[in-house]
């Protein structure tokens, strides 16, 4: 029932004035479609550009922050009330290896 409707949806949409204004067509005059292939291109170069520009923006920040952040830390100073220690893990026998 659903698809019936849909389908006449899409049938009644399709022969409306609104219809062509979604259904996107090539122009037939050859310069124009040079013309808007070559638009296509310059968007897809000016995108690719603000893509690197940002993240070369981004990456430069991260480096940025963390060589000025070192300098500032308090906890990068050694302490001498710390002390070494060995630890030993003891697996317990009723469990089973993971692997």
């Amino acid at each position: 029932m659903t698809q019936a409707f849909f389908h006449g949806f899409r049938a009644r949409f399709a022969a409306s004035p609104l219809g062509n204004a979604f259904a996107p067509r090539k122009p037939r005059n050859p310069l124009l479609r040079v013309a808007f292939g070559l638009l296509g291109v310059a968007l897809l170069l000016v995108l690719l550009v603000v893509g690197l520009v940002v993240g070369t923006l981004m990456i430069g920040f991260a480096l940025l922050r963390r060589l000025l952040g070192r300098s500032a830390r308090p906890g990068a100073i050694k302490r001498d009330d710390a002390f070494d220690a060995e630890y030993r893990v003891v697996r317990k026998g009723d469990q089973p290896l993971l692997r």
